[in-house]
């Protein structure tokens, strides 16, 4: 058919008293033409045949699997001098949360000295890259500087500290972090009260937020929080949620009694620092539980240990990995299933890539916690994660 188009053309037509007339056109003009239109032919021909979309295969990446935003924890050297770290940043997530540049000890290091330089990289990066960002955190009883924990001052100058902290870090990012862990792990693991003072003296377990300002800290800084940064989504964020039991019940109070009260909470985040022995039944239980008290549930600092006994001559063996990946299958799965749509803010890990896990430096043990092993490659866990995202 295409021949035939082009001898066609190669003739000039005609017409006498109606009746056409066909002239050939010279030999030399009705070469060059042919050849030029053949040419073109064959060069649509090829580019056809080398269309990407006939030859490259589409990869599914996390963010395009999942029917909410997946997320990982970020810090900025990262973002700034790791072109891998860059790489699969972008082209499997889309949201943020800061790993510790937004802490109490990074941001005010002084009182009244604010440091956001380390945040504003991270926030800015999001920004650039239209990534969702999550903030983390305003008030924890960790992380903070020696000015907070030397502090000699009544009950009205602590609360002053606390309310100018919160309000100056959300004034600061206002418009630019779409939510924050407003306050962080306040409740004790043994038998679900406030922290207060050290289960052993030293230990760290206590709060000095509690010791000055009472019991209903947490919500006056929700109500800080909101004020500085009406837009933000505002979350309490803890661990142990799988356990259930008393940790579980004193969660669900605390959010559900904030929301009666008409405090500003949005939601709940469930850490889930987790390890292969978990009972599952647990995880399937808290998420029932969270989703019903209406709030948006945030699977915030997803990771899944393989060594929680410290054995120091462990290796990764396939049957490991295997089970690390139906367990991060898993996880997916369930929140799918027991979380409504419009309750999922999504499921964060903390950090993906094995390399930058706070698991092996803080429990000085070898472990393989996270979707990426320590040269950025997928792993056995994210074919997982990605699979319970699909079914």
């Amino acid at each position: 058919m295409q021949r035939r188009k082009i001898l066609r053309l190669c003739t000039k037509s005609y017409t006498f008293k109606h009746k056409p007339i066909f002239i050939p056109m010279p030999a030399c003009l009705k070469s060059y033409i042919c050849l030029a239109l053949l040419a073109c032919l064959l060069i649509a021909e090829g580019c056809k045949k080398n269309s990407p979309s006939t030859t490259q295969p589409v990869v599914a990446t996390l963010k395009a699997t999942a029917p909410f935003p997946m997320g990982s924890a970020i810090t900025s050297n990262g973002i700034l001098s790791n072109y891998f770290y860059q790489g699969v940043l972008l082209t499997e997530y889309n949201s943020m949360t800061a790993d510790y540049e937004m802490k109490f000890d990074i941001t005010e290091p002084k009182r009244g000295a604010f440091n956001y330089a380390p945040g504003d990289a991270i926030v800015g990066f999001a920004a650039q890259h239209h990534l969702r960002m999550h903030g983390h955190n305003f008030i924890w009883h960790q992380a903070l500087p020696d000015w907070v924990l030397n502090f000699q001052g009544d009950t009205p100058a602590w609360e002053t500290l606390f309310k100018t902290h919160i309000q100056s870090e959300a004034t600061h990012y206002k418009g630019q972090v779409a939510s924050w862990d407003v306050v962080n792990e306040a409740i004790r693991d043994d038998n679900g009260q406030l922290r207060n003072q050290d289960v052993s003296p030293g230990d760290g377990t206590g709060s000095i937020w509690r010791q000055h300002l009472g019991p209903d800290y947490i919500a006056r800084a929700f109500q800080y929080a909101h004020e500085a940064d009406p837009g933000a989504l505002l979350f309490y964020n803890d661990y142990g949620q799988e356990w259930g039991g008393v940790k579980l019940d004193s969660m669900i109070a605390l959010v559900t009694g904030l929301k009666n009260r008409g405090i500003p909470i949005s939601g709940i985040g469930m850490q889930m620092h987790i390890d292969i022995n978990v009972d599952t039944a647990g995880i399937t239980s808290a998420l029932k539980r969270l989703a019903a008290t209406g709030l948006l549930v945030h699977i915030s600092e997803l990771d899944i240990s393989v060594n929680p006994g410290n054995d120091p001559n462990i290796v990764f063996t396939s049957a490991l990995q295997l089970k690390q990946s139906a367990l991060y299958q898993f996880i997916a799965e369930s929140y799918r299933k027991n979380v409504p749509a419009a309750q999922r803010y999504g499921i964060t890990t903390w950090e993906f890539c094995d390399a930058d896990s706070w698991i092996p430096p803080f429990f000085n043990r070898k472990d393989w916690p996270l979707p990426f092993d320590a040269t950025y490659k997928k792993k056995p866990a994210y074919f997982g994660l990605l699979k319970g995202l699909t079914n």
